[in-house]
């Protein structure tokens, strides 16, 4: 819908008429009452659980009221009235769906699931909805009442705190995203782009020539998020929009993350900068993978390592010892359980073990300052300037200039570094070219959008990171995810500690020929866990 175009707000105070007259203060406290106003005396409020009558009881007028559309009387049957009348009177004024039926299914304690069928009309046109939905019936902490315990999804299993539902003219024309051999990328074939094709329609609509038409969305409480399409009235013509995903790539990543909760993957393809593919598997529906802010562990050992051989500090075969523990003003960094101590460690050995302490001890050496990290993040790899125009909303990592115990923290990935596997796996494109391109979903030519430019690797640190990467993948802490892989391949493994978590972080970033992917699964454990199959999942795919 336009932007401008009238919308009700979650929270919003209405004032309702109902068969021609006001359902006024009377009616809504004798409702609220639930005595119908023929109580004589103070009685005890009822506690514990609703019971099944009750919850038969309130959800059958509540769903009543709903389908009558008598927005007040229904919210009266919540634990939030002025919330859910908002939305349910939205429901009808500005989403235009009546002819309500609604079917409850077999509750399950005090949960009901239920599906609503009606029809959405508006400007001469209409279409049939039918979607499912549940609710839960609570007992009010004052009232002793059985309530529907409110949430925004009872109307809609699509909306949030802050969502409301409009029907008009789409805000853009319509897109037939493609990826880069031709095929046609669609939310039901590949549901993990289902936000990432609303974002690019949003952004590239009109510039790939459609034409809008009607339909019903979801209007999000953040206006900088693209409207959620649910139902399409009157078609608009679509616009194609070519992007940089491969189709083979993609499935392959979405049917990776779909084994391990709260993980997301990104590939590049090193030679170009252009993504191909991106995928979540998330409750709440975020874009890690692009937007993400958190530790990367042990694959920020990457640019760690580029920093220490560019600064002279060591080579990829010079000394980094690996002690079993290391103080860096006055914190003591420890390895992995199972690492053994080598006193006389270059470094390729202690990056292809991941040994901590190593890392540590270098990072007091000569000519390093606390703005080594951030320069080298900067300059070499184009990480954490806020300048990435990849056509969507994404962020380009941070890797800050930090004193005290973080400036040891942040080269193991920990202390204040935030990364996502969209900035992890352009690390490692970086790593394995020499050459910084910044990862691009839509062509720049496109929009005209200028991309963000890095000075990049010598040939010598590019050689090195590149053979240590190897290692790590056939010797190392990666070999176990690897095992099977064909072609010129590496990878470094990750773990990052987050405080309240009994589980770390899985990182894994890896590449094999012109494909470079990074992973990450929050609490998933070690690197090789969890991040390490999904990014070796996306490594066999065909590019």
């Amino acid at each position: 819908m336009r932007k401008g175009g009238k919308a009700a707000v979650v929270g919003g105070v209405f004032a309702l008429m109902v068969g021609g007259a006001a359902y006024g203060v009377h009616d809504f406290v004798s409702a609220m009452s639930g005595d119908g106003g023929g109580g004589t005396g103070a009685s005890v409020p009822k506690s514990g659980p609703p019971d099944r009558d009750e919850v038969a009881e309130t959800t059958g007028k509540f769903f009543a009221a709903w389908e009558k559309g008598q927005a007040t009387r229904a919210a009266s049957y919540t634990d939030n009235a002025q919330d859910a009348g908002a939305l349910l009177a939205a429901y009808g004024d500005e989403a235009h769906i009546g002819d309500v039926r609604i079917t409850p299914g077999t509750a399950t304690g005090t949960t009901v699931p239920f599906t609503v069928k009606a029809t959405v009309t508006h400007a001469g046109e209409s279409a049939p909805l039918t979607y499912r939905s549940e609710l839960t019936v609570v007992r009010g902490r004052t009232t002793g009442r059985a309530l529907v315990d409110w949430e925004p999804s009872v109307v809609h299993p699509e909306l949030r705190d802050g969502d409301t539902l409009v029907t008009g003219e789409s805000a853009q024309p319509p897109v037939e995203a493609v990826g880069r051999e031709g095929t046609v990328l669609t939310k039901e074939e590949y549901p993990s782009l289902g936000p990432i094709l609303d974002t690019l329609r949003e952004k590239y609509g009109e510039k790939a020539g459609g034409t809008p038409g009607v339909e019903l969305v979801v209007r999000h409480a953040d206006e900088t998020a693209a409207d959620t399409p649910l139902l399409t009235l009157a078609k608009g013509r679509p616009g194609k929009l070519r992007t940089t995903l491969s189709a083979g790539v993609q499935t392959a990543a979405e049917k990776a993350v779909k084994r391990f909760a709260e993980s997301s993957v990104v590939a590049v393809k090193p030679s170009t900068g252009e993504v191909l593919a991106v995928a979540n598997h998330r409750r709440d529906g975020f874009n890690a993978a692009f937007q993400g802010r958190v530790a990367p562990g042990s694959t920020m050992k990457i640019i760690t390592a580029a920093m220490l051989i560019d600064n002279g500090v060591t080579t990829m075969n010079g000394p980094a010892p690996c002690p079993p523990t290391a103080t860096w003003q006055s914190q003591t960094f420890k390895n992995l359980t199972g690492l053994r101590p080598n006193e006389g460690a270059t470094l390729a050995h202690s990056f292809l073990h991941s040994c901590n302490t190593a890392f540590v001890k270098l990072v007091d050496e000569e000519p390093l300052t606390d703005a080594s990290l951030t320069r080298e993040a900067q300059e070499r790899f184009g990480i954490g300037r806020d300048d990435w125009k990849t056509g969507i909303v994404s962020f380009d990592g941070s890797v800050p200039a930090s004193g005290g115990p973080d400036r040891a923290a942040n080269a193991l990935g920990q202390g204040q570094v935030q990364m996502n596997p969209l900035t992890m796996a352009s690390v490692t494109a970086t790593a394995v070219t020499g050459a910084f391109r910044q990862p691009y979903l839509v062509s720049p030519e496109l929009d005209g959008r200028r991309l963000a430019r890095a000075e990049g690797l010598s040939a010598s640190t590019a050689a090195q990171l590149k053979q240590m990467m190897r290692l790590t993948a056939t010797q190392g802490t990666a070999a176990e995810a690897m095992a099977g892989l064909g072609g010129d391949i590496g990878a470094k493994t990750g773990s990052a500690e987050v405080d309240g978590n009994d589980t770390a972080d899985s990182w894994f970033t890896g590449f094999r020929n012109d494909i470079a992917a990074a992973a990450m699964a929050q609490q998933g454990g070690r690197g090789g866990d969890a991040a390490g199959p999904i990014v070796a999942a996306v490594l066999r795919a065909d590019s």
